[in-house]
């Protein structure tokens, strides 16, 4: 039988695990605060912010939700982080992308605070996840080894491909899973658009984690039998037959890959509910590190 691995309970457990961490940091007198800044009305932005406040009045975490204009200069952003930097009540930034395109992604992120970084996107986090020094890490990454060792799938010693190179999940993900531990240790393959004979990698897959946001690209005569597949696309397809007119599908087909497969996460409701939690659990973690606390 293939395992359906359930995001949801996972990251609900991983929530609950940052609440108790944010009850013993209250208990010490420091109160955890995330604040997230949203530039435009993007409604996928918009969502998005919301599930992340909405998961920090869950978790015992003080939110600070700042709205900016779609038209609101770079020098009004950067001088709104700089604010947030030096606010010793704040422990982690979140800046909500995309940015409008007359913003450079690159120079705001180089702005926060690394260790105020919790979408562990600074540069400084980015080579420290490299080298193994402890640090904040991107949140979506960090999330799939939990995913899968808390399903009760041994990781250690297995060859993971990744398909996707991106500075938000495949990057990271390979240095993520190439470090030593149970949640990781593995023998890692990054496949991208310019992999030839992308089927030969993928077969070889013990994990295989598609990041490329290709509706439905990966199926079962790409997937090793009784391999582990974790998806992490989420796509709007049209669909006539959902009353929204479309339906979320993932970068794996689903019905064709179960097949084979010996565990999988569906879209929505595996890798997705994991991102929000992690966030919880690197916001109490900055707070922790802020505050110098092991």
């Amino acid at each position: 039988m293939t395992i359906i691995i359930d995001g949801k309970a996972v990251a609900a457990e991983i929530r609950q695990e940052a609440k108790g961490e944010a009850t013993t940091l209250l208990e010490q007198g420091i109160t955890p605060c995330l604040a997230v800044v949203l530039v435009g009305d993007n409604p996928a932005s918009k969502a998005y912010v919301g599930s992340k406040v909405k998961a920090c009045e869950e978790v015992g975490v003080k939110s600070i939700k700042i709205e900016m204009d779609a038209d609101a200069s770079e020098e009004a952003l950067l001088a709104q982080i700089e604010g947030l930097n030096n606010d010793a009540s704040v422990h982690g930034i979140l800046v909500q992308l995309p940015l409008p395109k007359h913003m450079d992604e690159d120079r705001i992120i180089e702005a926060l605070d690394p260790s105020k970084d919790v979408d562990g996107f600074h540069p400084v986090n980015v080579g420290k996840l490299s080298i193994g020094i402890d640090c904040l890490t991107p949140c979506t990454p960090t999330g799939i080894p939990e995913l899968i060792v808390r399903s009760g799938i041994e990781m250690s010693g297995k060859h993971a491909v990744v398909i996707g190179r991106s500075n938000i999940v495949g990057k990271p993900m390979m240095n993520i899973l190439v470090q030593k531990g149970n949640k990781a240790n593995c023998t890692v393959t990054c496949c991208h658009s310019g992999t030839k004979d992308l089927t030969e990698f993928t077969r070889q897959a013990d994990i295989l984690i598609a990041a490329i946001g290709v509706p439905e690209f990966v199926t079962a005569d790409m997937v090793k039998p009784g391999a582990t597949v974790i998806d992490v696309g989420i796509n709007r397809v049209d669909d006539a037959s959902d009353k929204r007119g479309y339906k979320l599908v993932g970068d794996v087909n689903f019905d064709d890959v179960k097949a084979v497969a010996g565990a999988i996460t569906p879209v929505p409701g595996g890798v997705g509910p994991m991102t929000v939690a992690m966030l919880m659990k690197n916001t109490v973690k900055a707070a922790r590190m802020l505050h110098g606390i092991g």
